[in-house]
Formats: C-alpha cells, sequence, structure tokens
C-alpha cells in the first residue's frame, strides 16, 4: 500500500445538525452534530482504507474551524493544505425520514468561507506535486463561481499533470442558484476527468441522459438499464475511462436497494444487489462508493472487483450515523465475499 501517491480531495466541509432519532425539525430541542462533506468524506473513507490522502478546502480562522480539523485528523486525514479565513463554516439541519416519510435537508450554507474563496488562493501545482489522484464533485462548482473557477483550475491542472482525476457528478438543485447552469459548468469539469461517479438521477439532472423504462420511486431498478446511461456519457466524454452509477431502489425511506454498474471502455460490469431493510443513515452511502471506487481501482486493478469493493463500502455506510463511512477494508471484502449475516465478531 506504500506505493500507492496521495489523493487530494476538493470541496466543502460543513456542521452537520441532525435531530436526535428520527426527530422532525419541529420537536427537535437539541441536535447532533458531526462535520460533513461530500468530499470530506471520500477523504475520511479513503484514509480508513489505509489510502494517503489530503483534504483540500478553507475553514474560517476560528474555534469551529479549528474543530473540523481536529475531526479530519482523528481519521488520519491530511489537513495541511487546508487554507483559513473567511467569515463562517456552512451548516446543514437534517432530518431523518423513516417508513414513508423521506429524509429533509436544509442548507445554511451562503457566505461560508470556501463560497468566498479566490483562484489565486490555492496553488494547485504546489498542492497536486506529490499527488496521483484528484477528486471532486458537482457539489463544490455549485457553491458559488468562484468555487466553480477553483474547481476548474483544480482539474484541468491535474489533467495537465497527468494526475487522474475522479468527478461525482452529484447534482443539489438547491445550490445551483448563482448564475450558470449545472450543465455549463459540469461539463468543463467532466472534460479534464477520468473517471466519473453519480447516482440513478444525477446524470438526467445534470446532462439529460435519462435510464430507460426505469421506476426508482417504485423500489425497482434494472442495473443493465443504466448501461445506456454509461455509454451516452461515454459518448458526450470519450475522455471518461470509466463511468460508474449506483442504483438505489426507493421502496421508503427505511428499506432501500443498492447496487452498482460501470463502464469500462467497451466493457460493462453489475455489482450484487444489497437487500438493505434497516437503514441507519443513508446520507454520504454515494461518497463511501466513490471512495471504495478509488480504493479499488488504485488497489486491485480489476474493474470489476472495484466495482464490488465499492458497492459492499456503500450498502455498509447505511448502517453507520453520520455523513462519513468508518468502515475499513476486510469488512467491505467480506461483505463483497457474500458474507451478510452481520454476526457478531468475536
Amino acid at each position: 500500500m506504500s506505493t500507492i501517491k496521495k489523493v487530494i480531495t476538493y470541496g466543502e466541509i460543513m456542521m452537520r445538525l441532525s435531530t436526535p432519532g428520527f426527530q422532525r425539525i419541529q420537536q427537535a430541542r437539541s441536535f447532533d452534530v458531526t462535520y460533513a462533506g461530500g468530499e470530506a468524506n471520500v477523504a475520511i473513507s479513503l484514509a480508513n482504507f489505509g489510502i494517503p490522502v489530503e483534504f483540500v478546502t478553507r475553514l474560517p480562522n476560528n474555534e469551529v474551524g479549528d474543530a473540523c480539523i481536529n475531526f479530519l485528523r482523528q481519521f488520519g486525514v491530511g489537513t495541511t493544505r487546508i487554507i483559513r479565513g473567511g467569515e463562517r463554516l456552512g451548516i446543514y439541519f437534517l432530518e431523518t425520514g423513516a417508513s414513508q416519510r423521506g429524509s429533509k435537508v436544509i442548507y445554511d450554507r451562503s457566505g461560508s468561507s470556501i463560497a468566498t474563496i479566490e483562484t489565486s488562493m490555492l496553488d494547485w501545482k504546489n498542492v497536486l506535486a506529490d499527488a496521483s489522484w484528484l477528486h471532486i464533485s458537482g457539489i463544490t462548482p455549485a457553491i458559488s463561481k468562484s468555487c466553480a473557477d477553483s474547481s476548474i483550475e483544480a482539474v484541468r491542472t491535474a489533467r495537465s499533470m497527468k494526475v487522474k482525476v475522479s468527478v461525482d457528478l452529484n447534482y443539489r438543485s438547491k445550490l445551483w442558484k448563482w448564475g450558470k447552469s449545472a450543465q455549463e459548468v459540469m461539463t468543463e469539469i467532466v472534460n479534464s476527468a477520468d473517471v466519473a461517479v453519480g447516482n440513478e438521477e444525477d446524470a438526467e439532472k445534470v446532462f439529460g441522459i435519462q435510464a430507460p423504462g426505469v421506476d426508482v420511486m417504485a423500489g425497482k431498478v434494472d442495473p443493465l438499464k443504466y448501461k445506456v446511461v454509461a455509454e451516452k456519457l461515454k459518448e458526450r466524454f470519450p475522455n471518461l475511462e470509466k463511468i460508474a452509477v449506483t442504483i438505489r431502489g426507493s421502496i421508503n425511506a427505511s428499506h432501500n436497494t443498492w447496487s452498482g454498474v460501470l463502464l469500462d471502455g467497451s466493457s460493462f460490469y453489475t455489482a450484487p444487489v444489497y437487500d438493505i431493510t434497516h437503514i441507519v443513515d443513508r446520507v454520504g452511502s454515494g461518497d463511501a462508493f466513490a471512495g471504495g471506487l478509488i480504493y479499488g481501482l488504485l488497489k486491485y486493478g480489476n474493474s470489476q472487483k472495484a466495482l464490488d469493493f465499492a458497492t459492499a463500502a456503500g450498502s455498509l455506510k447505511h448502517s453507520i450515523p453520520g455523513d462519513a463511512s468508518v468502515v475499513i477494508v476486510s469488512e467491505a471484502e467480506t461483505l463483497m465475499s457474500g458474507v451478510t449475516s452481520g454476526r457478531v465478531s468475536r
């Protein structure tokens, strides 16, 4: 594992305030505090898998920013590239759904430290000098124009330096408010990527590419139908070497099916379907998949095994409270092998 060079992830980390248990926001008189963000979640997953990883962001120069850094460090994530400044840390409120009541997210992140970042604040050639991989998502450029500019600069610099780039399409309708459309900006970013990841809706919301005859809300999804999505993305972005799609069937808020597919050149791979009947926390499962895929591609050099590992990692995340997945390699590999009993390990 020591031969694997550093992975860099870039994005926003926020304070997550979630209602205790399954309370509604109106009921809550206290909130559980943790720290969360798509690219930070990927960094934590990779650190737990033993991959050297640095998270890049901008945080306020106060005790809340310090708490974020300490949170990342406890998992072994590098923080030396984090810059300090700005007025505040972004916040999001989470109300966890159950049964037929879906979860709800409310953002309070306008004017956050990273939203006001300037491209001159990060020297991407220096940041990426000892890296083999850069990961970013569609959330970061959605935050503000300056975040979009910084994201585009990051992926273009990485490509010029022959650093692999992975992009999670991650569409957030509540964020794309600053001017340009998601399609316009994400086209520029994906043009510099080697690997694209998305869920069953991202390709449709960002690029208008839809899986034919799929009824996600009925909990019935056919992995083979997502081959069309991956192939159309490949046609639009021939630079992409690999395209992965996570597939979720939403039976209700507590019961989902979960799988994934991967297009590698002309070869198409499907993962096992997991039936997740008692969801603890589904937020961050796509990030766990992305982290698992990066690990699998770096470690195994086998597309099927990488996809299976990523899907297993994402499935296990549903059992873990908080955004970040603290799954280790042996747990994901055990699930990959078909052991799904959940028996006590003694």
